[in-house]
């Protein structure tokens, strides 16, 4: 892995928003909205993957179906899943300039690696609106990645379709699929750089799979942090990572020395 030429982040909760709670606080309403109040496990669970999908992967979920039934009296439809993510975006694009601060130590890390001839690509689960919001509020606070690539670019084939990290690396000029690590805070994205054939990594600390806002985790005990983090550390792994970081800082050592 030391000749890695580019690093290609996620976006919320891998190097934005922290605990990556925009989305989460969207998909809660949504489904309140239609008399479904889903768990934080349920909410959590798909995270990383275009939102369309997220919503369709959580109305197939065994206990949120039966309690569509129940209320509806039928399955719930792809056009219900339409009408869903409709409502979804609109809440999400009416918080999102809230929740684009770069995450600690990104901006400082982004730039050691610019120095030291690293390429910084991205991809993500929102879309280019989103995006659109997102890209220019972190940018004011100092992050910006040299390209980024959304759903929108690769025909809504969105994670754990490898074809955003095919973007970037067509963007990129890089030529080899190893000499480049995809880096991201969720199941998806791990799933995302196996199938492209990268090197695949996870980050802990503030990740969607932890769940927590930075002031709860700042919040918990040393040895409560460090139960938490190794849970996560594990379901990275077991996802198929090849490396995990509990924080950027340490994917800068070990890029960096």
């Amino acid at each position: 892995m030391k000749k890695i030429k580019a690093v290609i982040f996620d976006w919320a909760g891998t190097t934005v928003d922290f605990g990556c709670m925009a989305p989460v606080q969207a998909f809660v309403e949504v489904f309140k909205e239609f008399g479904i109040e889903p768990t934080m496990e349920e909410v959590r669970e798909p995270m990383g993957m275009l939102k369309i999908d997220h919503i369709r992967t959580m109305l197939k979920m065994e206990r949120i179906r039966n309690l569509w039934i129940e209320k509806y009296g039928k399955d719930p439809k792809e056009e219900d899943a339409q009408k869903m993510y409709a409502i979804f975006e609109e809440k999400l694009l009416s918080i999102l300039h809230l929740y684009s601060d770069p995450k600690p130590g990104v901006v400082d890390v982004v730039n050691r690696l610019r120095r030291n001839g690293y390429k910084i690509g991205s991809t993500t689960g929102y879309n280019d609106k989103m995006m659109e919001i997102v890209v220019p509020a972190a940018k004011e606070k100092g992050y910006e990645p040299d390209v980024w690539f959304s759903p929108d670019s690769t025909g809504q084939k969105g994670r754990p379709y490898p074809y955003m990290i095919f973007r970037n690396m067509e963007a990129l000029d890089i030529k080899k699929v190893r000499r480049v690590l995809k880096v991201g805070d969720t199941i998806s994205d791990i799933k995302e750089g196996r199938n492209a054939g990268v090197w695949s990594a996870g980050i802990v600390v503030g990740s969607s799979e932890m769940g927590l806002s930075q002031e709860e985790y700042e919040a918990l005990s040393q040895e409560e942090k460090d139960r938490r983090c190794d849970e996560v550390a594990q379901k990275f792994i077991d996802a198929g990572a090849d490396k995990v970081f509990y924080t950027i800082e340490d994917l800068a050592e070990y890029l960096l020395g």
